[in-house]
Order: C-alpha cells, then structure tokens, then sequence
C-alpha cells in the first residue's frame, strides 16, 4: 500500500541551496512545517537559532527555547522548532533584546537586524481580493492572511481601499492596518525573485499591460548607484514612498 500525505523528514541536499547547511555533513535536516510559506521560501525556526543567530548550539537546545515561549515570530510566541519562517516575518528574542526582518538577499533570504521601533510592524503584500457573503473585502496577503474591509462603494461592488500589489503596514502583533503604500513609480520596492533578487531602489516605469496578465508586467527599478534591473511585477514588494520602511544591513548574517 502505498503512503499518504506529506513526509515529515527532509534530507539535506534537496534543502533549499540558500540555508546555511553543510549538505554531507549529516542525512537529514529539519524540516519546516505547514504553515504561511512555502518549503522553498522559508526557514524552520531551528535552523534560525542554530545555525544562523547562533543562540543555541543543538536542535535540542534551540527546541527548549522555543518551547519555554522566548522566540517571538510577527509578535506571537510560536512553541515549535520547525515552525516556517520567511520573506518579511519579523523574529523577536526579547529575553535577549534581538530582533531581526527577513528579507530578500541575492542567496535566497537574509535575516535582517532591526531595531525594538521597527519589530512593532510587518510588511504585507495584497495577492489577491474577493468580495465576501457579507459583503466584505477579504485581502489575501502574501503570508498567507487575511484581512476583511468594508467596500468604499455604497452599492457593495469590487472597489476596494486596496489594491492587489499594494503593500500594507501591519501593526504587530493586532495586524492592523498603519499604512498602505502603492506600487507605482518613484516609490522603494525591493526584488523578491529571479536572477535580481534582493535588489533595492526605486521604481522607474511600470510597462502597461494589455495583452497579458498584470503580474506579468515589466517594471525599471534603479537602485541608489543608478544601476537599472528589469523585473517582472510579481516579483516586486514595496518597502516605502518617501523612504525605505525595511533597509538591507550588511552587518547581518546572510542565510
């Protein structure tokens, strides 16, 4: 008979390439569960405290501080070690005053030092909207989240405050709405996919589109050096307008 469902091991050399992981070193690796991202896009929490942030030298060690409720992910305590990790998650270890913003790096994903200020907020991208039997806009984010509105038409109808490609400033850990920036030209996006992943700068045009799907969409973004990378509209995130809400640092420990 054959199996069922997911398998809950991993080996180490399908592993994502961008986790920090000697791949012969051992066979198996921890395995992130289900949750608001993907295998490809995220990290167990394990891997995090072990091998990147080094707070705890086992997997043992690192599934004792997370189950005594001392790791923070998006302002909630998660009790699991494999719990998946990814693009914009912020981490809070306040016993230890260290907080960090994942964010997109030209490996894969970059854990980010920031400050306490900046651990109260989270940044999501609206993927999708639909109107609900109670007539409200339910925004599916990036996350996997939703949040619910009330439609700005009188009549009910699709208009919304939001649109899809919009980034929303999320309060943490009450997840309400601080801020909504647009994607449009001359405000900050970063690169969260393709060969020019982590890329940070401004917007400079936007193609139109017509005859194909608007995530598909071309768009000019300049970084601080003036260098031009071409993107397609998918793989664009907005981090401000008048400046960046969630800054590359160097000094992090890239993953």
């Amino acid at each position: 008979m054959g199996k069922k469902g997911k398998t809950a091991r991993l080996k180490r050399k399908p592993a994502p390439r961008f986790w920090p992981i000697h791949r012969k070193e051992f066979v198996w690796v921890a395995k992130p569960s289900s949750g608001p991202h993907s295998l490809q896009q995220s990290l167990p929490l394990t891997l995090v405290l072990r091998d990147i942030l080094g707070v705890a030298k086992t997997r043992k060690e690192a599934k004792t501080i997370v189950s005594e409720g001392k790791v923070y992910v998006d302002g909630i305590v998660r009790r699991r070690d494999d719990f998946p990790v990814g693009l914009m998650d912020v981490i809070s270890i306040p016993d230890a005053s260290k907080y960090f913003r994942i964010m997109p790096f030209k490996k894969g994903l970059y854990i980010n030092p920031i400050n306490k200020e900046d651990a109260t907020f989270k940044l999501s991208r609206v993927e999708n909207q639909k109107i609900t039997k109670k007539h409200q806009v339910q925004f599916n984010l990036h996350d996997g989240s939703n949040i619910l509105a009330k439609p700005t038409s009188s009549e009910g109808t699709s208009k919304s405050t939001y649109e899809t490609f919009d980034t929303l400033k999320l309060s943490l850990p009450e997840k309400q709405v601080l801020d909504c920036i647009t994607t449009k030209e001359g405000n900050f996006v970063a690169i969260t996919g393709g060969k020019n992943i982590g890329v940070q700068g401004k917007i400079i045009e936007i193609e139109k589109t017509e005859a194909k799907k608007r995530r598909q969409a071309l768009v000019v973004v300049e970084d601080d050096k003036g260098t031009r990378y071409q993107t397609i509209l998918d793989f664009v995130f907005s981090i401000g307008q008048a400046m960046p809400l969630a800054n590359l640092q160097e000094a992090a420990a890239p993953v």
